[in-house]
């Protein structure tokens, strides 16, 4: 059944309110047995003919009776090209009957199981040299891949083939040819053993060299004119911005102005939401004007880690602004009853894309009236429009560069520009709003804590600090099993799945980073467990190294590495990272080991791709130096003790170490760097001519 036309957030509500106990397990007449999902994802495919399954023992269970192959097809709830396939052919009657005769079929949420997503799409990888989503993997009832494919169409059109001759062919394959499909699956699977073991993980390479190879590489591909890296489609890429940023503040201020630029220009382009807030996931063209318009929670927590420290680097209002944009909108859109993070808004609404946030040029007429004129000449609004017909709100100029062409007020210009917004804010409320996957998933709430406690000492704003408490508070509470152990994902109750190594890791340095703002133990605590829990379920006892997933869960064929920095940065770096703090917070320097270990996989890969392993860069640098421990003494719950903390987080202190040790006495602030522990100062003044006096001495504390 298609749901296009209608609000496909109001539909995946009606079927979670659907009382389903007494559906049968298949689903019954109307159903198939998504109905019992909690994935949003998932419960957009219930009302497919196509009989699917959830991932799990039935679904391999039956294949292996019928001796029949299986289609796992892998996508996420605001996934655009998701939405199409789903349209043309698993909504098709006729697609259906084909699958349902000669197959068994599965839909696994990515955004719920990243360890079935990340070893089927090594094996898209392997096998087309591509993937993305939706991923369709065909393969035997012993789970073992012979083909995969993304999107296609149900017929062939314009030379890709269709769905449906697939199909058959698949089916006539399987049946009459079972020994070449046998041979196809060996094929793969000794592929991905092989290059498991092809890894080169002995040695640390040179530093030096990989940091200039970085920056080389990433000088060739950096789009001057327009900022950002590449062509089309043009990702934000938070990992190059943030590594540019921290080598611009040490010997490469060219690095920095890169990092600046591309964060300008995402500002100035349709990617930001000129009136709500926030960055869509993609660009599809190198301008910046015309996103994918997905809202992803993981984007909004690294861009506004981004945007707070180029804050810090230049202590320019612009940057500031960015980060509070990201983190209302991040409040009013993602922000679930609970106080955790909800996962992302779709790009569609009412079956088209971006429809949610196109304007024309009558409707902005019609909403702001004598000021609507000026609205759309700063937003480059016109009748023509610049997409389609319609119009992307564009802002390629400041406020003082407009105003400076103009020759207009910048303050009145800025009042007026503001009063519009809200007007048009509140006329695009009542249209039909793109689905919000309600979704909690740990290790994006951890990045979105961490991005929030920083931006809150950052800006010396408390409430962020407050709002990512509250998150921190129901991901503790919620989103653990009776013994303790960490899951995945909350909705409508938690979730059953194990939480993966990201969840722990991205977790721990929240909450370390919300201990490091408030000094408040308890949060260090928690992160300590944390640390501990990821030690025992995810090290190697035997090679020492780190796995994705613990011991204690489903394990996949091959174990798939995954250690680059992708959309969210490596598992592995910030596992290095958490445990480096730990090392120095707690005294423990049998820690670094451990730490050391966990960067094994990105050794050997950081001398011919340190662009994907920039995570495990900084953190190889980090593990290669001794940190700057600032103590925090006396009433650290007192004003005057954050006030202290604000200022000493205006700066970027490379490899700093928070500890504090609570008494009755007035607050003060002990420094020690690089052999020398300095005295204890009670004010700001006395810490910016400390923090002075340290850079002075040894130009190794990297000071902004």
């Amino acid at each position: 059944m298609s749901h296009t036309s209608q609000d496909t957030a109001a539909y995946v509500a009606t079927l979670m309110a659907i009382d389903k106990t007494a559906l049968p397990t298949d689903g019954g007449e109307h159903f198939n047995r998504l109905i019992f999902a909690r994935s949003p994802y998932l419960l957009q495919h219930a009302e497919n003919p196509v009989k699917w399954y959830e991932w799990g023992q039935d679904a391999f269970d039956r294949a292996r009776s019928e001796t029949l192959p299986i289609l796992l097809s892998i996508g996420y709830a605001t996934c655009h090209w998701c939405h199409v396939m789903a349209h043309e052919s698993f909504e098709d009657n006729e697609v259906a009957a084909l699958l349902n005769r000669h197959f068994v079929c599965i839909k696994v949420d990515r955004e719920e199981r990243p360890d079935i997503d990340d070893f089927y799409m090594t094996v898209s990888q392997t096998l087309t040299g591509g993937g993305g989503w939706p991923l369709n993997v065909f393969m035997t009832p012993d789970k073992r891949p012979f083909m995969a494919i993304t999107y296609l169409p149900k017929r062939g059109r314009e030379g890709m083939s269709g769905l449906m001759e697939l199909l058959a062919n698949i089916a006539a394959l399987w049946r009459q040819r079972p020994d070449m499909i046998d041979r196809n699956c060996q094929g793969i699977m000794e592929a991905l053993e092989s290059a498991r073991k092809r890894q080169d993980q002995h040695t640390t390479p040179d530093l030096n060299y990989v940091t200039e190879k970085a920056l080389g590489q990433l000088k060739k591909i950096y789009d001057p004119q327009h900022g950002g890296f590449g062509g089309a489609p043009k990702f934000p890429m938070p990992s190059y911005l943030l590594w540019l940023i921290d080598q611009g503040q040490t010997s490469h201020p060219e690095a920095l102005e890169m990092a600046l630029h591309t964060l300008q220009k995402m500002r100035s382009g349709g990617i930001w939401d000129q009136l709500g807030g926030g960055l869509h996931r993609y660009s599809v063209d190198r301008l910046w004007l015309v996103p994918h318009f997905e809202k992803m929670l993981y984007d909004q927590a690294m861009l506004a880690r981004v945007a707070v420290e180029s804050y810090r680097a230049t202590g320019d209002q612009f940057y500031r602004s960015i980060t509070e944009d990201i983190l209302a909108f991040v409040e009013q859109e993602l922000q679930s009853k609970e106080g955790a993070f909800c996962s992302a808004l779709d790009a569609d609404s009412e079956g088209v894309e971006g429809r949610f946030y196109l304007w024309d040029k009558g409707e902005i007429d019609t909403c702001l009236g004598p000021d609507a004129e000026l609205f759309c000449r700063y937003h480059a609004v016109t009748d023509e429009g610049n997409y389609e017909g319609q119009s992307i709100l564009t802002a390629s100029l400041t406020i003082d560069e407009f105003c400076g062409q103009h020759g207009l007020n910048p303050g009145e210009t800025a009042g007026l520009l503001e009063r519009c917004r809200l007007k048009l804010l509140e006329w695009r409320e009542r249209r039909i709003r793109p689905l919000r996957d309600d979704k909690i998933i740990t290790s994006w709430n951890g990045l979105m804590i961490g991005a929030l406690a920083d931006a809150g000492v950052a800006c010396n704003k408390q409430e962020y600090i407050a709002i990512a408490s509250r998150a921190a508070s129901f991901i503790l509470t919620s989103l653990r099993r009776a013994d303790g152990r960490l899951l995945r994902s909350y909705l409508n109750g938690v979730s059953d799945i194990p939480a993966f190594l990201e969840d722990y890791t991205f977790l721990a340095e929240g909450l370390l980073e919300l201990y490091e703002t408030t000094l408040d133990c308890n949060w260090l605590v928690e992160a300590r467990k944390l640390a501990e829990e990821m030690l025992h379920l995810f090290r190697d006892s035997d090679s020492g190294e780190f796995t994705l997933t613990g011991h204690d869960a489903e394990q996949m064929l091959v174990r798939i590495s995954s250690d680059h920095d992708g959309v969210t940065p490596s598992a592995f770096a910030r596992t290095a990272h958490v445990l480096y703090k730990f090392a120095w917070i707690d005294d423990r320097q049998e820690l670094l080991e451990p730490a050391r270990a966990a960067l094994a996989d990105a050794l050997g890969k950081l001398r011919h791709n340190p662009l994907g392993h920039l995570g495990a860069l900084q953190a190889l640098t980090l593990l290669g130096s001794s940190p700057a421990i600032a103590t925090f003494s006396g009433d650290t719950d007192s004003p005057e003790a954050f006030t202290l903390n604000v200022a000493l987080h205006k700066q970027a202190i490379k490899g700093l170490i928070i500890r504090s040790e609570k008494s009755p006495a007035p607050p003060s602030l002990s420094l020690c760097c690089h052999g020398t522990c300095y005295p204890a100062v009670s004010t700001v003044d006395e810490l910016e001519q400390l923090l002075e006096k340290a850079n002075s001495k040894s130009p190794l504390l990297p000071l902004s």
